[in-house]
């Protein structure tokens, strides 16, 4: 369509429709690509061209299908913070298995020095 190539969208419009104006515009822009028969037999799945970008999607949670934890807001002092964070990922785990030893006694799994001894 590059009949339309010194128009403006209006003017395409106004002449021959919308849709017209939009093709136009489309069959203009240098990026577009149409997928067409030979595009599709060259593609690949996202798998074999992104295998790192589709493993670290399958690593991600979905949303519980019954939460067991409760989502709360509080706050704490800055150097109860600085201390779980600086362990790196996993601070909010290791905060709640500190909890769950000072309220219980016992924990699953408490790798990380707690703050008392």
């Amino acid at each position: 369509m590059t009949k339309h190539k010194d128009r403006t969208f209006d003017e395409i419009a106004r002449k021959h429709g919308e849709e017209a104006a939009i093709n136009a515009g489309i069959a203009a822009d240098p990026d577009t690509l149409e997928a067409d028969a030979e595009w599709f037999k060259e593609a690949r799945p996202a798998h074999e061209t992104h295998p790192h970008l589709v493993e670290r999607y399958r690593r991600t949670r979905g949303k519980q299908k019954a939460p067991t934890k409760e989502l709360i807001s509080i706050r704490l002092d800055a150097d109860l913070m600085e201390h779980f964070r600086s362990g790196g990922p996993g601070w909010q785990t290791r905060l709640n298995e500190t909890l769950r030893q000072a309220v219980f006694g016992s924990c699953l799994n408490l790798d990380f020095p707690v703050l008392w001894s």
